[in-house]
């Protein structure tokens, strides 16, 4: 549950704070952006500097 808790408060912090969304589609399609983004491309210290999928990928390669 601390992850999902966790996750949500990056969601927050750097998509909603900051743009007001005019329609549940802009909502919809930022939300799949972001949860992309970060898994995809946003780095972590806590992974070695590496995104979530770089980090499972490296792990199952070892």
């Amino acid at each position: 549950n601390a992850i999902i808790e966790n996750f949500f408060g990056h969601l927050k912090e750097e998509m909603f704070h900051h743009t007001r969304y005019l329609n549940l589609d802009a909502l919809h399609t930022a939300i799949e952006d972001y949860i992309d983004w970060f898994n995809n491309d946003r780095i972590s210290l806590r992974f070695d500097g590496l995104s979530p999928v770089q980090y499972r990928a490296q792990a199952l390669a070892a």
